[in-house]
């Protein structure tokens, strides 16, 4: 198989945001930007302010033909009108949410720096498999995921791999003839322009 061509990006939320301020937030880098996917990941997990979240980003995202999932909630992105699930236990729930979501929902699922659970989880019905963290990061267990283990991945099996964690531009460069997608989110949140930041940590994508 081909390297893959240039990676999309997979746009994360933050952990947290103010309702009355991110959407426009998020309306100018999706308007600067071609982001294949948003996922809201919030830290919390009361369903009001979940559902309020989602409502408030699905709606800017739907706008622009971006599609939208949400960490680990199954239920709720069927009932909030979301595309679909991301998973952050491995293929552990994989076959249950592709029941639940049917063939045309998203099932994603996050594998750390596990080869295996990658495999599994595409075996299972997933339509992406993210490892990480790329860089220094809490993601998952905290070990890095390698080069090689993309650059297999990318080699041998055809779904799509999401590379995510700690990006910077040296990573972006080295890991972009490897990946499908790569997921940036608080890479970007913290600057004053989130778009800007984003242009320049795509910078090696040409």
């Amino acid at each position: 198989m081909d390297s893959p061509e240039r990676p999309q990006i997979y746009l994360l939320t933050p952990p947290d945001f103010e309702l009355s301020r991110f959407p426009d937030q998020l309306a100018s880098v999706l308007d600067a930007h071609d982001v294949a996917c948003l996922r809201l990941a919030l830290a919390s997990q009361d369903e009001d302010r979940l559902s309020r979240a989602a409502d408030a980003v699905r709606e800017v995202a739907h706008a622009r033909d971006v599609a939208t999932v949400i960490d680990s909630h199954t239920a709720l992105s069927e009932r909030l009108g979301l595309d679909g699930v991301h998973l952050l236990d491995g293929a552990r729930g994989v076959r249950d949410a592709r029941k639940a979501l049917g063939a045309d929902g998203i099932v994603g699922a996050f594998c750390g720096i596990s080869q295996h659970d990658g495999m599994n989880a595409g075996e299972a019905g997933a339509d992406y498999v993210a490892f990480g963290p790329v860089g220094a990061s809490t993601l998952g267990d905290g070990k890095q995921a390698p080069h090689d283990l993309f650059a297999w991945w990318s080699e041998a099996i055809e779904i799509p791999v999401v590379a995510e964690g700690h990006l910077d531009i040296a990573s972006i460069e080295a890991f972009a003839g490897a990946v499908d997608f790569f997921a940036v989110g608080e890479e970007i949140w913290h600057d004053d322009d989130p778009a800007g930041a984003l242009g320049r940590l795509l910078a090696p994508l040409g």
